[in-house]
């Protein structure tokens, strides 16, 4: 797939530790068309790719907006855009993807925003407004220092509908979750975004009272690794190219499939990002991922391949 080539246009603090950055196109030519919970892959500089959320205006094809938390420990992603890319800098970047879809004809939606997960979420706020349709956002953070896009929320046309939950303790941010979700909305939907824990209690909170595939939820860190899990050799055969390969107890698809110099798409490595997923024509996956809803997983027909395995002997894959 194709890069596109970008100018920093606009660098700006939006919270302690997160930063906007304002992406304008180079040359006669719009942006590809997107949708709010969309992202893009942001080629930072020494071979580091990352997914950031769109959090900008659509209908504005000339530029893109993302935001960026500086992580401690940093990957390399967070440093880079918070250390070294500054306005005038040229970027590399993917078409816009939406693995995490806003349903907008829902009667109701539950908008649920922890941290920097606000940016995928606030994009959905925009639009449910625009359409003026019910809904309401919550928003979770340590203090008010550390609430990205504040002002934007609290004084934009949909202020009366922001809830900003600030400096809550761990008990305090479960409660009020429970109390959200304790009554599902006719026809309604909720979405999640956020660092992990808040995301396992909201999704639990979620989950206790609403249909499951009511459900949306996207991640930006996956689940810690499965507790005790046997990690098993298996085979992958390859539907497309006739082949079997043997995946070792201490390797990934993804890692095979790279020694044997056969291509596939992937970025994150963490089943975060769903770039990797493939269909499975046979066999049971055992799902290590933190991107397929409950109800792609049930399916058994497609898994993450950077980090999901067999749950028995052979998989076929359509590769």
């Amino acid at each position: 797939m194709a890069l596109i080539n970008v100018k920093v246009e606009k660098v700006t603090q939006e919270a302690e530790g997160i930063r906007s950055f304002v992406l304008a196109k180079k040359g006669i030519f719009n942006f590809p068309p997107y949708t709010p919970g969309a992202h893009i892959d942001v080629h930072c500089g020494e071979g580091i790719i990352r997914q950031y959320s769109l959090c900008g205006d659509p209908a504005d094809r000339r530029h893109l907006m993302i935001a960026v938390r500086q992580v401690d420990p940093s990957r390399g992603g967070s440093d880079l855009m918070h250390k070294v890319v500054t306005k005038g800098d040229r970027l590399e970047i993917g078409a816009p993807r939406n693995n995490f879809p806003l349903d907008e004809a829902a009667a109701h939606s539950v908008l649920l925003a922890a941290g920097i997960g606000i940016t995928p979420i606030i994009a959905m706020a925009d639009r449910l407004h625009a359409l003026g349709r019910s809904f309401a956002l919550h928003y979770f953070s340590r203090a008010t220092e550390h609430t990205a896009f504040r002002n934007r929320l609290s004084e934009g046309g949909y202020a009366d509908k922001v809830i900003f939950h600030e400096g809550l303790d761990i008990r305090a941010t479960g409660q009020t979750l429970d109390d959200i979700l304790a009554a599902p909305a006719a026809d309604g939907r909720v979405y999640m975004c956020g660092p992990g824990p808040f995301m396992d209690r909201a999704e639990t909170a979620a989950q206790a009272h609403w249909p499951v595939d009511t459900i949306n939820l996207e991640r930006f860190a996956a689940k810690p690794a499965l507790s005790g899990a046997l990690t098993k050799p298996f085979t992958v055969e390859l539907a497309q190219r006739g082949i079997t390969l043997e995946v070792g107890a201490n390797e990934t698809i993804l890692d095979v499939l790279e020694a044997h110099e056969i291509d596939a798409a992937f970025s994150c490595e963490q089943g975060v990002c769903g770039t990797c997923v493939t269909d499975v024509l046979a066999g049971t996956p055992e799902h290590r991922d933190s991107f397929l809803s409950p109800k792609q997983r049930r399916s058994g027909k497609m898994m993450c391949l950077c980090v999901s395995r067999a749950s028995n002997a052979k998989l076929i894959l359509d590769l």
